[in-house]
């Protein structure tokens, strides 16, 4: 089976299917990890073991044998088809994405468009260099980083101009991917404190003059930023997602550990008070909130339906999303800041003649502030104020990470309140000075300051949706502003004392 080019997103619909079948899957490098994810609970993953593996497909299991891009492209399988052929085990060879197209439509460089010929050769078999100088398209050369330099050489000597465009790239359709342009006389030059390690491919060819107008990959806005997001697992998932739709790498350190209140017993009694018509508005302040108070509401067998009657207010996008995923419409959502500020500015004031009760529930974290009951209380409501769930601070995160936050590691760190803000710092220790520092909104930014944190991106609205695409803005103005002075862009991590330094 193909495992594609590095991007573990191009493995084919056929392989994640038969991933998701295999009882043992052969692999060779640790780069295929992330490929796990479509295998079964169970599944056993061994290393290179073809011997062992051949017996049990010969005992009737699904074995899957990984193999880089594409399995028949410089990537021998003679031998394990060979041993399964003898023990008379069925076997299919599942294709791959090849690096030979993938890598190049990821840098920018049109493989084969309007050329009449794209040659893919590998340079770790013997081969006749003056030959492949008379290439009157696309040649691309796998295996071939080590000898670079003297591959340009030959086929300048077999004939190619010297001013014939090349490009570089390793790391190809990941993150880590990484390019340059030169040209077969200035190799040596060019790549000479480059630092390229293998998988890499080498193009050659008058398609590389495109890349300036096709680069879409490595011109993304968070381009290889390693951006810390500190929160639980749950809430991280789709703000890591939008992340990497920016080319970020996020790396999710839980800060916060959200569990059950202490004695149940608060709960259970608004629960009841919200079945038997006490209360006139619920008023949710966090996801975390709509999840505690649905899970009470299945322990009891309940659904939506019982907030039948009610008006609902939601802080904001996140919180109301969460409503809706539950079967109800918030009535109220703040149009302006969503915070507890702001949904107290839209809070109508009670009146008695149109209000038939007066009390507000409110289920929240243990650790809230006053800010939202002071402001329904001046308003005429009385609040009955509910720990709905405790944060509580997680667990320190592995040596690596914290010596990456407070030696300039990560690029960018995001928070999302100011307990993560608290949370961080007490578990990790303080970013480092060349760190990016994006904070969820006014509140946030003031504890972040208050910890000597110089907050460099503040969103727009309150939602980590909003802080991530402020994020984004903030590296594409970063990008803009060095391609605009000639300089190569770079990430902030790159600008601490000792890093490592290339061009692109």
């Amino acid at each position: 089976m193909g495992a594609g080019p590095g991007d573990p997103k191009l493995l084919t619909l056929r392989a994640a299917e038969l991933l998701g079948k295999a009882g043992v899957v052969v692999l060779d490098t640790e780069t295929h990890g992330p490929l796990l994810r479509h295998c079964r609970e169970g599944v056993e993953v061994v290393e290179g073991d073809l011997q062992s593996a051949v017996k049990r497909a010969a005992r009737g299991e699904v074995v899957v044998r990984l193999c880089e891009g594409d399995p028949t492209l410089f990537s021998s399988i003679t031998e394990e088809v060979a041993a399964c052929a003898a023990a008379g085990v069925d076997f299919e060879i599942v294709p791959g994405v090849p690096p030979a197209t993938a890598v190049l439509d990821y840098a920018g460089i049109p493989a084969a468009a309007e050329v009449p010929e794209f040659r893919v050769v590998d340079a770790a078999q013997e081969q006749d260099w003056a030959v492949h100088a008379a290439c009157r398209g696309t040649l691309v050369i796998y295996h071939g980083i080590g000898d670079a330099v003297a591959i340009g050489k030959a086929l300048i000597a077999g004939g190619k101009p010297d001013t014939t465009p090349v490009a570089v790239t390793s790391g190809g359709t990941t993150t880590e991917q990484y390019t340059v342009v030169s040209s077969l006389g200035r190799l040596q030059a060019d790549l000479k404190h480059a630092g390229f390690t293998e998988p890499a491919l080498i193009v050659v060819g008058d398609a590389v003059e495109s890349r300036d107008k096709l680069s879409w990959f490595e011109t993304k806005p968070l381009f290889g930023w390693r951006v810390l997001v500190p929160r639980t697992k749950e809430q991280s998932r789709s703000l890591s997602e939008q992340l990497v739709s920016y080319g970020a790498v996020p790396e999710e350190v839980p800060t916060i550990s959200v569990e059950p209140p202490r004695t149940p017993q608060q709960m259970d009694r608004a629960i009841k008070g919200l079945v038997t018509g006490r209360y006139e508005w619920v008023a949710f302040t966090s996801a975390n909130a709509v999840k505690a108070v649905r899970e009470k509401f299945e322990e009891y067998g309940l659904d939506a339906r019982a907030f039948a009657g009610l008006k609902v207010a939601a802080v904001g996008d996140a919180t109301a999303r969460a409503l809706v995923e539950f079967g109800v419409r918030p009535d109220l959502l703040p149009s302006g800041e969503q915070s507890s500020e702001g949904l107290v500015a839209e809070w109508p004031p009670y009146d008695s003649m149109l209000d038939p009760i007066n009390r507000v529930l409110l289920p929240r974290a243990d650790i809230s502030t006053d800010t939202l009951v002071a402001g329904l209380t001046e308003l005429g409501w009385e609040c009955d104020d509910v720990t709905a769930y405790r944060t509580v601070r997680a667990a320190p995160p592995p040596a690596p990470i914290r010596e990456a936050i407070k030696g300039g590691g990560f690029d960018a760190v995001l928070f999302t309140s100011s307990s993560t803000v608290r949370n961080l710092v007490g578990i990790a220790g303080k970013p480092h000075n060349v760190t990016v520092i994006a904070v969820i909104g006014p509140q946030t930014a003031k504890t972040a300051e208050e910890f000597g944190l110089r907050v460099d991106v503040m969103a727009g609205k309150a939602s980590v949706s909003a802080l991530a695409t402020a994020l984004a803005e903030f590296g594409a103005k970063q990008r803009q502003a060095a391609v605009a002075a000639g300089d190569t862009p770079r990430r902030p991590s790159q600008n601490r004392r000792g890093a490592r330094r290339r061009g692109r």
